[in-house]
């Protein structure tokens, strides 16, 4: 019987909230590393999307090549400013044709294949 005067010692002492406070220590640690794997998954799984993805075609202008006809004139409308302040900051802009040249790199790959040199998983 006289370890329970122990046991009730150790309770007035504080001796079980340094176990609770080691407990939730621990649990907040784990739910941490928890959230930090699931946030790291969802970067890889975002990053194969990316990569599946096939390239886009885009002139210098930043408007895709459908917009382009065949001898390299763009149809989208762009704004250009008309009138500027003392600083040299425009003023008001009007709704004119993109006069960009058309887009002079590689011609994008419709599909690529290559086996896989790595497993992933």
């Amino acid at each position: 019987m006289e370890w329970l005067w122990w046991i009730f010692i150790f309770f007035i002492v504080g001796g079980f909230s340094w176990m609770v406070d080691t407990g939730r220590t621990a649990l907040r640690t784990r739910h941490e590393r928890r959230i930090e794997r699931l946030k790291l998954a969802e970067k890889e799984r975002l990053a194969l999307e990316e990569a599946h993805k096939p390239p886009e075609a885009v002139c210098g202008c930043s408007h895709h090549l459908a917009k382009h006809d065949r001898r390299g004139k763009c149809h989208e409308d762009v704004e250009t400013p008309t009138q500027w302040d003392g600083n040299k900051k425009p003023l008001r802009y009007e709704l004119r044709q993109c006069n960009c040249q058309q887009y002079v790199g590689p011609q994008p790959l419709s599909q690529i294949y290559a086996d896989e040199l790595t497993d992933l998983d």
